[in-house]
């Protein structure tokens, strides 16, 4: 008799569901993106002017890179890493600045501490922190407060749809409700609960109040906020679940929403042509970033 397994989340059992959210297992080449992201980065630190290691709280983790635009009072874009919340570091995505400078846009990439070193209540409090902070001071780097925009890649855009959740006011007064104009998520993470039943848990510890508390797939989004969902064609068949049911949430709450999915790219090479400012996926951000700002 073959042996029988337990499903543990929708029809999968532990290896399935463990299989599909492993994309190091899936796209073994990783490490030679890494390489890339991070040779890129030290070049775009190299060539371009750069506030590095900027305190936005007070712990070590609180730091952010700051790539100012040309022109005083400019837009805000916000990049925060993948990584599972687990590894990479905002060192690994300057090369992100080559691709917005030369529209205009000031680039911010931030830290943030990492499992198991903080949980996701510590680690979602401070990405909130950094928001907080770059509309607190964005005129000292020369941004414009009311037009920050932020996406993310993989983790990071589980964390950039959770900034448009976020009870700015309630996160610290004198906040405006709408901190976050728009958002992207690149390979975005919306539901934690089968990340805690995976093999990631091991080092996430998720608790289920946290699930609850920091998945974007949980939340009612009162602010009106436009979301750009953007999975590769060659992702998981769970990475394409969590972006079509993040889409339809969104639909239901009456807010403006985006799916798109790339061909011939898969979860880590889907951001390698962000440096490039003529490349498809920052065309497509920017349309949405127009109509984010209302323009």
């Amino acid at each position: 008799m073959p042996e029988v397994t337990e499903a543990i989340y929708l029809d999968y059992d532990q290896a399935a569901l463990d299989a599909q959210y492993n994309n190091r297992a899936r796209f073994p080449n990783y490490r030679e993106h890494f390489q890339s992201w991070q040779h890129w980065s030290e070049v775009t630190r190299a060539g371009t002017r750069a506030i590095i290691d900027v305190p936005f709280g007070p712990t070590p983790e609180e730091k952010m890179d700051i790539f100012p635009a040309d022109q005083k009072g400019a837009p805000i874009y916000v990049f925060i890493h993948g990584g599972y919340w687990y590894s990479l570091d905002k060192s690994d995505y300057s090369y992100i600045a080559d691709g917005m400078k030369p529209h205009g846009f000031t680039t911010v990439v931030n830290n943030f501490i990492l499992a198991p070193h903080g949980n996701m209540d510590e680690i979602m409090r401070q990405n909130r922190a950094a928001l907080a902070w770059l509309w607190q001071h964005a005129a000292e780097f020369g941004g414009d407060r009311d037009r920050i925009y932020v996406a993310g890649h993989s983790a990071g855009g589980h964390l950039a749809a959770m900034l448009l959740a976020t009870d700015w006011p309630f996160f610290a007064p004198g906040l405006p409700a709408k901190v976050v104009a728009g958002a992207c998520a690149i390979g975005g993470i919306f539901d934690l609960e089968p990340i805690r039943l995976s093999f990631l848990d091991k080092t996430l510890h998720l608790t289920s109040s946290q699930v609850q508390a920091h998945s974007p797939l949980r939340q009612r989004y009162p602010v009106k906020a436009p979301l750009l969902l953007v999975v590769a064609k060659d992702e998981s068949d769970e990475f394409h679940r969590q972006s079509a049911d993040m889409k339809a949430l969104y639909q239901r709450l009456g807010q403006s929403v985006d799916l798109v999915v790339p061909d011939k790219l898969d979860h880590f090479d889907v951001v390698n042509q962000l440096r490039d400012p003529k490349c498809g996926l920052i065309d497509l951000q920017l349309r949405h970033i127009r109509r984010s700002f209302g323009g």
